[in-house]
């Protein structure tokens, strides 16, 4: 399944200022913080990781549709792991040490890389992109924004949205190169331990910087009524959908999520580069 060019991925500009935005800018919560900067913090090497792994095929792809949408997927991917940088060093101004974990984990993630065949990355990337579409369909159903700073909510609200648009680009460029049920669940397995991993490490390395124990995250996270964590709602949830032989992130129709969030939080859409 292909989407139709009247449904085109368009990159879209970001014009925030940063340098405002609190160090506890969810829910005023260390907790729920720390939970979304430690996925903040991959999505600039992620996102680069993603498109290596999509460009990689690009010669293979003949269909003009596809290949506008990869070019697309391409631009938007880029414009998130610039925006997502710029944020990286806010961090770092509000007095966070990320440079270690940074270091570690695109160290880590490169030396996977280099050892992991071209098909399987593109795999994983597929199964990233449908986590993080379900990360988007959350950000605009769940309320999820409505607790965070207006600049993040910005932030997050723009990125979700491409998430969202863009989120059959990968997987339908698997189904051109290697429709294989096997690899598409290797490349499943791949992106939630590497994912899952990456993003626990990174929030307990900001955590621990607020003083934050594991009792003290739990007994917040209740106080917040935050009674359908992650692991649950995305990867479980996501797990789930994606081990059927017959899925496709275009199954449930989202392309209505982020205009009418908008409209409804008073916000225009961001416009196209």
């Amino acid at each position: 399944m292909v989407l139709s060019m009247s449904q085109a991925i368009v990159p879209r500009r970001l014009d925030v200022d940063f340098s405002q935005v609190p160090r506890h800018w969810l829910a005023s919560s260390p907790t729920a913080t720390a939970i979304s900067n430690g996925v903040n913090m991959l999505f600039p090497h992620g996102e680069r990781f993603f498109v290596r792994s999509v460009k990689y095929f690009l010669d293979k792809i003949d269909d003009p549709v596809l290949r506008a949408q990869i070019k697309g997927f391409f631009g938007q991917e880029g414009r998130h792991a610039h925006a997502h940088d710029e944020f990286n060093a806010v961090l770092r101004a509000q007095g966070y040490e990320i440079d270690q974990f940074l270091d570690g984990y695109k160290r880590l993630s490169d030396w996977l890389e280099a050892r992991t065949p071209p098909k399987l990355r593109l795999a994983a990337t597929a199964a990233a992109e449908h986590f993080t579409a379900i990360m988007a369909e959350g950000a605009f159903t769940r309320g999820s924004l409505d607790a965070a700073h207006p600049t993040m909510q910005q932030l997050l609200a723009w990125h979700a949205a491409e998430e969202i648009e863009h989120k059959a680009v990968a997987f339908d460029v698997l189904q051109k190169i290697d429709p294989s049920y096997a690899l598409r669940m290797l490349g499943l397995l791949y992106a939630t331990v590497t994912l899952s991993g990456f993003w626990l490490w990174g929030a307990i390395t900001l955590a621990k910087q607020d003083g934050l124990t594991w009792r003290s995250a739990l007994a917040e996270m209740r106080r917040l009524k935050a009674d359908n964590p992650i692991v649950r709602r995305v990867f479980v949830a996501g797990i789930r959908k994606y081990a059927r032989r017959d899925f496709h992130p275009n199954d449930a129709d989202h392309s209505k999520l982020a205009p009418t969030w908008f409209a409804a939080h008073g916000m225009a859409m961001p416009e196209a580069a």
